[in-house]
């Protein structure tokens, strides 16, 4: 069997050829040895971004693009989003195709937020707070608030009726149409 090499697409069955996959565990271990790397090891390295890679023929690959190839047969057409924000749990069933747009939408709160909660900030002019969500790249207006916590219920129902399931507010839970329930991070 021919191994995926520079000139060609990695393919599932390159894939499978030198590496096994644990649904339930999301690793990756190798069938071959390669140069100091023996087979049954562990195959990847966490890199700097947070997510696990794995070196194959030349490239380097995110683990969870080849946890999709592996499974599914194909890459995603988007992007491969890990529902419970742990860059490295590349188990199956942590892991949606998504849209750049989807894909963000699962996240908390920026670094630089000083509000505390997601699409919340502070008018400096009058002291009240605003509430703002993104809709298809566009920034959309949710009101002015009283309070900070106050704003953040309004993006939190905004959230759960214009994400979906991609929904997600600033203390990382999940919000569903039904209720806003905690993430399910292991």
């Amino acid at each position: 069997m021919k191994a995926a090499n520079d000139n060609q697409p990695l393919t599932a069955e390159s894939l499978r050829n030198v590496l096994s996959y644990s649904p339930e565990t999301g690793e990756f271990i190798w069938l071959v040895n390669r140069g100091k790397v023996r087979a049954g090891t562990v195959a990847g390295k966490h890199a700097c971004n947070g997510y696990w890679r794995i070196k194959l023929f030349g490239k380097d690959y995110p683990a969870h693009r080849l946890a999709w190839l592996y499974t599914y047969g194909e890459f995603p057409d988007g992007q491969v989003d890990h529902i419970n924000l742990d860059k490295i749990d590349n188990r199956i069933c942590n892991l949606r195709q998504a849209s750049t747009a989807e894909n963000q939408h699962n996240k908390t709160e920026q670094k630089n937020n000083t509000s505390g909660f997601k699409g919340v900030s502070r008018f400096a002019r009058t002291g009240r707070w605003r509430a703002e969500i993104m809709i298809n790249g566009t920034k959309r207006y949710l009101g002015s608030f009283g309070t900070a916590e106050a704003a953040a219920e309004a993006y939190a129902g905004a959230a759960r009726e214009m994400h979906a399931a991609f929904a997600r507010d600033s203390s990382g839970r999940l919000c569903t149409n039904d209720n806003v329930k905690e993430s399910d991070a292991a």
